[in-house]
């Protein structure tokens, strides 16, 4: 077993890891930005290194600056968790050439089944159902036209690095060809760096399932069981559970089993997951997401298997130590990602602000997977996750109702989380009989019980609208007659509640890294007292479409802003003549900045 691992990544994941390590006598290394330097990661390793500013390409994404930071701690080993380098290939070759060993599959396994299209073929040849499309990349709009006309729209234009919705466009008619083929392009080269795309059948309501698989250096391969992923908004998971409320167990059999064959017929090694489409009793292989995920933490619960620790394991080549009849699924587990988001503003992602309270459940076959402790800042630079409620139960009736009991438990004030919305998936009929699928959020429920959700049990508005004196709302608890009671009192004028500023460091006395220093940026200079367009939320700038001297009419776009993985078009509100274009393609933004004058 390795003696120090650097975890080359942030926030929960890199604290679950972490865990795991030091669960089997390892130490470990973080890795942290100018933004994160007071992270619950940061606060968790034996070690941390800066390596850069915020901006997450200067930082989490430089090759070099993490493997520089292994090589000064003495790491033998490099996990990456999941996301920022996690399926990076080019990365996992660097880590593979230095002194340091890669926790995940060989380089070469991860380009295999990286690119969507070779995967397509290999899972083909290994007998493995794939969506009807095409194997080799289209470049042209007449060739989406052509696989459209063999098999009807809508069809999926999908990024061969793509994942998590990235780089996935429905085209729903001829006319929407030409401008889908270029947007998914233009996504997969600004998240993927690769801008090639393929076509295939988009099927109308399908369950999302997908196969934990772990396997080994010496031929081993095991599946472990299924998870069901089909609650989504935009493509993007919500709520996990395992085993899948819909599926049979000849099917479960048959996924499980095309699974183990797809990997083994790819010759990976370590965790992966091979992710499949379920529609009217049949399956169809997507991707294989060549890393641990998000929702490993229900297959865990299920099978009692640590999947971390066996990554760790197997990169240090060790056997599996446990056959394939020897995984038993028992009870159920749902996963609950607790997102700094409103839910009742299109999931959008919270401006940031302090933790005034977190207060996460306990109790009987309750987990939580965090980083963050009350009083400290939220960190709006990268994702919005921070924090995963999992709950285990004998079956999925008593996981439902624990689910309730955990998550009226969880208290989270400072800023929006998607608490609000899970309650209320916990009392809709469609997703407590399992009979939702990955259309179901975005098509059919009521947006208007989401409001109404957010508004019973989302943080509340300290502040009124028509009065600019401060107002605090202070809880106290009186008795009266020998009965105690619950109480609520404004004050105004008054200042705010002091939080503690240590963030739950508890008894680690281990002194924090060095303050970094500030990115020596200049200043922009904004010129004029035109209009300004500014951003809504954090993100990434993905394309500017308009120059100095255009012309633009109210309701047209500016620029596009990724933030939280997802496209946002910015668009002006009234017409102008552009004074002004303060942003490029790839920089990264925060709330309030100003993008675009007008005059």
């Amino acid at each position: 077993m390795f003696s120090k691992v650097l975890v080359a990544n942030r926030g929960e994941i890199a604290v679950r890891v972490m865990r795991a390590c030091k669960e089997l006598g390892v130490r470990t290394v973080a890795v942290y930005s100018d933004a994160d330097k007071h992270s619950g990661h940061v606060r968790y390793a034996d070690e941390a290194y800066n390596v850069g500013p915020a901006r997450a390409a200067d930082s989490y994404l430089d090759h070099e600056a993490v493997i520089e930071a292994g090589e000064k701690a003495g790491a033998d080993a490099v996990h990456p968790g999941y996301g920022f380098l996690a399926e990076n290939a080019a990365f996992a070759a660097k880590v593979e050439e230095s002194e340091m060993t890669w926790v995940g599959p060989s380089a070469a396994a991860m380009e295999r089944l990286g690119e969507k299209t070779k995967a397509r073929a290999l899972m083909q040849e290994a007998d493995v159902p794939v969506v009807p499309g095409t194997t080799d990349p289209v470049e042209s709009p007449d060739e989406v036209k052509e696989i459209a006309d063999e098999y009807g729209y809508p069809v999926a234009i999908k990024a061969e690095g793509g994942g998590g919705g990235r780089g996935l466009k429905v085209v729903h008619s001829e006319d929407e060809v030409e401008e889908q083929l270029e947007t998914a392009q233009r996504e997969g080269e600004a998240y993927f760096d690769n801008a090639s795309v393929y076509v295939e059948k988009y099927l109308e309501a399908p369950r999302h399932i997908e196969v934990q698989i772990l396997a080994d250096h010496h031929g081993n391969v095991r599946h472990l069981g299924e998870r069901d992923c089909s609650l989504q908004r935009r493509h993007q998971k919500v709520i996990e559970e395992a085993p899948s409320p819909a599926l049979s167990d000849d099917l479960r059999e048959r996924i499980g089993e095309a699974a183990r064959r797809g990997v083994d017929a790819a010759d990976y090694t370590n965790a992966g997951t091979v992710e499949f489409l379920v529609e009217d009793g049949e399956f169809y292989f997507m991707e294989v997401n060549t890393r641990i995920q998000v929702e490993h933490t229900v297959t865990e619960q299920v099978t009692g298997i640590d999947v971390v620790k066996w990554q760790l394991r197997v990169a240090a080549d060790e056997e599996l130590a446990f056959e394939q009849d020897d995984v038993e699924v028992e009870g159920h587990a749902m996963e609950f990602r607790i997102n700094a988001e409103n839910a009742a503003n299109g999931f959008s992602p919270a401006p940031g602000g302090k933790l005034e309270t977190y207060d996460p459940p306990g109790g009987i076959g309750v987990r939580m997977d965090d980083a963050l402790r009350q009083g400290e800042d939220l960190v709006t630079d990268y994702d919005s996750m921070i924090a995963k409620l999992i709950v285990t139960a004998g079956d999925r009736e008593e996981c439902l109702a624990r689910s309730e009991r955990a998550l009226e438990e969880f208290v989270v004030e400072g800023f929006h989380t998607i608490i609000p919305f899970h309650r209320l998936m916990l009392t809709d009929e469609k997703f407590r009989a399992g009979e939702h699928t990955t259309k179901y959020l975005d098509e059919e429920l009521d947006k208007e019980r989401i409001e109404r959700a957010v508004e019973k049990w989302g943080p509340g508005d300290s502040q009124s609208e028509d009065d600019d004196e401060e107002v605090t709302e202070r809880d106290f608890t009186v008795e009266v007659n020998g009965k105690r009671f619950e109480v609520s009192l404004e004050e105004r004028g008054a200042p705010a509640i002091p939080t503690p500023s240590g963030g739950g460091s508890g008894g680690n006395t281990r002194s924090r890294p060095d303050v970094a220093t500030e990115d020596d940026e200049d200043d922009v200079v904004i010129e004029g007292d035109g209009e300004q367009i500014t951003a809504e939320m954090q993100g990434t700038i993905l394309s500017v479409d308009v120059e100095e001297g255009d012309e633009v009419s109210s309701g047209d776009v500016v620029c596009v802003l990724e933030a939280m993985k997802m496209e946002n078009d910015v668009v002006a509100e009234r017409g102008g003549t552009v004074a002004q274009v303060l942003v490029g393609e790839g920089e990264s933004v925060d709330m309030g900045d100003v993008l675009v004058v007008l005059e």
